[in-house]
């Protein structure tokens, strides 16, 4: 992504802050086991603001400084280092490459912060999510405030940057759109070979691996999460992921997989037959899931509110539970008792972007949910789950799960599906 973006980005956020400092840290990696690194993996909300992969780094935004309005604090080039982890930006690539208005070496972070803080009112940072930096930035105020006998004022008011931030990123630009739809459309082909390959005897595990070769070999850095490859009763595990057991003729198999392209997440379900055969109870739950899905993605239209959608694929799905003898009674009633998360216990879809449960409030007040504009990006994924120990319910029905997810994105007009090159329809 061209720099500039970033730049832009930056400056967007700068103009919302009230003076002061923003500090933003990136990951650091993490230990599988013993001495095994977990492939790294960017904070989003770093990676979206600087474009800087590397782990471990701070950016630093100051609106009011007359020179340095965004530095960069990164490891510093270790040749040696270099011979096993790979070629570092350094303090030189970051300014050169980066746009940093001043980069220092990831060690003088220590002495430089306390003087940018000085007679700041405001410090913006994340609070809560990583002990380690909010450790450093306590001590960062300490060493501000320790020079308070010169004269020297520490920021008083601490200020999620979330707050501002997550805002920001909840409106997609048209470069975040055009990494989302490459994620949506390898995503698409991976579940259309998912369904090309599946055989009765294969393994969940294999259907995973075709589609994971797929994300790879079309470009995909990785999974933007774990795969959900669930066949027969394992598909009324929400997020079941051991994905070991053998697939048998007459189940259905249910997917919930997507990949990453430049940190931006795809996320599709497909739910079909392993076999050739489809009984009539899964029929039925299917045709439910389906008209349930459309009926929600039909309301993801400015004006309609986060809940609009939800409310619509929940009408659809409790009617079809009645007319499965699942439950008994009026929908209306039934959705006021909340009678039906014995079988849909989760809300009908989640912000997507950088992150697979992508920021933003969902609430802009208590009782009041957000209302939907262009560029915002969200999943419809109604589903329709019966235990297979559900002793109540008709024994064709046991064990049945179905769900049936696309990514839309919400623009001036019809609904924009990123995602419908994954078949869906029931054979």
């Amino acid at each position: 992504m061209d720099r500039q973006v970033f730049a832009r980005r930056r400056e967007r956020l700068m103009e919302r802050m009230e003076g002061g400092v923003a500090v933003l840290p990136n990951a650091s990696v993490s230990l599988r086991n013993r001495d095994v690194e977990y492939p790294f993996r960017p904070n989003s909300d770093f990676l979206y603001l600087t474009g800087f992969t590397e782990p471990d780094a701070v950016a630093v935004l100051v609106p009011d400084h007359p020179e340095h309005r965004y530095l960069l604090f990164v490891p510093p080039k270790d040749p040696a280092k270099e011979v096993w982890t790979g070629i570092r930006a350094g303090v030189e690539g970051a300014e050169r490459d980066y746009g940093a208005d001043k980069a220092y070496s990831l060690d003088e972070l220590d002495d430089v912060l306390p003087e940018l803080l000085a007679d700041r009112e405001r410090l913006y940072v994340h609070f809560g999510r990583e002990p380690e930096f909010d450790r450093k930035v306590t001590g960062w105020l300490n060493a501000t405030r320790a020079k308070e006998r010169q004269g020297v004022r520490a920021p008083e008011v601490l200020v999620d940057v979330e707050d501002l931030l997550h805002e920001m990123r909840l409106i997609k630009g048209p470069e975040e759109l055009e990494r989302m739809r490459e994620a949506a459309r390898i995503s698409a082909e991976a579940h259309r070979r998912a369904q090309e390959v599946c055989r009765p005897g294969m393994h969940e595990y294999q259907i995973q691996a075709e589609m994971e070769y797929v994300f790879h070999y079309d470009g995909a850095e990785r999974p933007a999460y774990p795969s959900i490859v669930a066949g027969g009763a394992n598909a009324c595990v929400l997020h079941y992921t051991e994905n070991r057991a053998p697939l048998n003729d007459g189940d259905l198999l249910l997917i919930d997989a997507g990949c990453e392209v430049e940190g931006y997440a795809a996320d599709i379900t497909r739910t079909f037959p392993v076999g050739d055969t489809v009984t009539g109870a899964q029929r039925q739950v299917w045709d439910i899931v389906l008209a349930a899905q459309k009926a929600a993605i039909d309301q993801v239209r400015p004006g309609h509110t986060f809940d609009d959608y939800h409310q619509a694929a929940l009408r659809v799905l409790v009617q079809g539970m009645v007319d499965l003898d699942l439950l008994e009674g009026e929908v209306d009633g039934l959705i006021e008792r909340g009678e039906f998360r014995d079988f849909y216990m989760h809300r009908t879809g989640h912000w997507l972007g950088l992150d697979v449960h992508d920021v933003g409030r969902y609430k802009v007040a208590a009782d009041h949910w957000r209302t939907l504009e262009p560029g915002m990006v969200l999943t419809v994924e109604p589903g329709l789950y019966i235990p297979p120990d559900a002793e109540d319910v008709h024994p064709e029905l046991r064990g049945i799960g179905v769900r049936l997810e696309d990514d839309i994105h919400v623009t001036d007009g019809e609904p924009e599906n990123l995602t419908a090159e994954a078949p869906k329809e029931r054979p």
